[in-house]
């Protein structure tokens, strides 16, 4: 008899740092919702992201693939239709398919496999955010601006919180229709928050979790301008670093602030927990809880992402199903891409589906089961958007991290004796051997000079098309959700007033006949 395939709820939270999670060690942060998951579950202790940015990263997480292959160069990078994701696939697995929150999809397909989307998102679905290498522009009035950190602290309501409420209530909804609900397929649903993303406020009851005086530091702190590195150097100016006093009491607080901002993330995770038990479907659900990118916090004076430093590229990556695979860390170096093939091992139990096109990942399976052998143990990332001016690859194997642009050369961390990448080895004459044997593997993994032509040519296209879009009438991409109140509650077309409400009861009660004559 075949087993019964397992839901999926999938978590993911926006610009959440994994090395500011305590189940990733840090000696503040208060999760006991994610730390009860981790503690039950898989934590993977060196998870990257394959881009250090929103749309690419999500676009790359969803395709196995990397960022490059499927064109996603930035946040206004159009995400074709054509591209399978792991939602296609799934589909043709036999699962129902749904998405509420945040995915920043760009164009006009806004579900790319998704039969049913909840909520709008909370960013542009258009080519406004496209930047501009031909120019060398490093300007852009959308780009991150350090006024979010000069101004952190509390709010009553905010933005980011107006969307992750409509997120997580749309989503325990779901949670109990899917429980009560004709469709009998098993289910990915995707939870996706915009917190702990800038501006760096948070709700007064998350930050009194806290003392203000007991939170941390950045382990490295400022770096002055003139030793950052390039990429680091034109991150400081784009971001509008030099503009302000950036002090300790600025850092303070907005590291308070991000802290509460996760301690809000996992209330929301609780209420998704609460309600998946509530429902019934917990010993039946395999839950994933991810991020797309990290955050910088002020480590080494820096903010938000857009770098391959630590802070900014890894990612929380736990996956909880303990009628599975019994609690454990797993050290090796893994990625987003993983997930596809992982997911689809999950779903198809031994019969994975053809995938159409190659992809860059491979299923952790093994690795949940604590089979680490023959793991490629390699990470590659890319970063092709705003702040760089040509690509800017990541190669990670073991303990040692390699980084390298034509514009601002190369950059080698050995990350077991120098976690804070402060001995940047690429600058030592001893290791040119090395540093020369990855420069060849990157070579046979990207082609530099075409990957830089393609960008640059997708910019200038999409920079045209959007100018031109806003000429005249305007019509956007945004997903506009769509709810038909004639068919919700009781109406007097479709099904009796009784036999609506019974349905809705959950857990469900079958009609009694009266034993009394008719």
């Amino acid at each position: 008899m075949a087993r019964k395939r397992p839901n999926i709820l999938f978590i993911m939270a926006d610009q959440m740092a994994a090395p500011a999670l305590a189940a990733y060690g840090h000696k503040v942060t208060r999760t006991p919702r994610l730390d009860s998951l981790a503690e039950h579950g898989v934590v993977f202790e060196n998870a990257y992201c394959n881009f250090p940015i929103c749309a690419p990263s999500r676009f790359s997480l969803l395709t196995g693939q990397l960022p490059s292959r499927i064109g996603a160069f930035d946040n206004a990078a159009e995400f074709p239709s054509s591209v399978p994701t792991l939602m296609h696939y799934l589909r043709g697995a036999g699962y129902q398919t749904c998405l509420s929150g945040k995915m920043h999809f760009v164009g006009a397909d806004q579900l790319h496999g998704f039969e049913e989307r909840l909520t709008t998102d909370i960013y542009p679905a258009d080519f406004g955010w496209t930047p501009d290498w031909a120019n060398q522009k490093l300007a852009y009035s959308w780009s991150h601006h350090m006024q979010s950190v000069m101004e952190a602290g509390t709010c009553q309501r905010s933005l980011q919180i107006d969307f992750d409420e409509e997120v997580a209530n749309q989503a325990v909804q779901k949670i109990f229709d899917l429980a009560r609900g004709p469709d009998d397929r098993p289910f990915f649903f995707c939870v996706s928050f915009t917190h702990p993303h800038d501006p760096f406020t948070c709700l007064p009851e998350h930050w009194e979790r806290y003392d203000h005086e007991h939170i941390d530091m950045p382990a490295v702190g400022p770096i002055p301008v003139d030793r950052l590195d390039p990429h680091a150097r034109r991150l400081h100016f784009m971001d509008s670093v030099h503009r302000y006093d950036v002090n300790e009491k600025v850092i303070r607080t907005a590291r308070h602030a991000y802290y509460g901002m996760i301690s809000y993330v996992d209330d929301l995770v609780g209420r998704l927990l609460s309600a998946l038990h509530r429902a019934g479907l917990a010993d039946d659900t395999i839950i994933v809880f991810t991020g797309d990118h990290g955050e910088m916090l002020g480590e080494r004076g820096m903010w938000y992402k857009m770098s391959f430093y630590e802070w900014s590229s890894r990612v929380p990556m736990i996956i909880h199903a303990p009628q599975l695979f019994g609690p454990r860390r797993v050290a090796r170096n893994v990625s987003l891409v993983d997930l596809l093939p992982t997911l689809l091992d999950f779903a198809t139990d031994d019969h994975m589906p053809e995938l159409i096109d190659p992809i860059d990942g491979n299923s952790l399976v093994p690795l949940l089961h604590g089979d680490a052998d023959g793991w490629p143990d390699v990470v590659m990332s890319e970063y092709l958007a705003e702040g760089a001016l040509d690509p800017i690859l990541m190669l990670k194997h073991g303990s040692r991290k390699f980084v390298y642009s034509k514009t601002d050369g190369a950059m080698l961390f050995d990350l077991a004796g120098d976690p804070h990448e402060l001995d940047d080895l690429a600058k030592k004459h001893e290791h040119e051997t090395e540093v020369a044997a990855l420069m060849a593997e990157l070579g046979r993994r990207w082609d530099y000079a075409d990957l830089t032509r393609r960008v640059t040519e997708s910019q200038n296209r999409r920079l045209f098309v959007h100018d031109v879009l806003l000429k005249g009438r305007y019509t956007p991409w945004d997903w506009q959700p769509r709810r038909d109140a004639s068919m919700m509650y009781v109406r007097n077309v479709g099904i009796d007033e009784d036999v609506a409400k019974g349905r809705a009861r959950l857990p469900f009660v079958p009609e009694r006949k009266p034993d009394f004559p008719a």
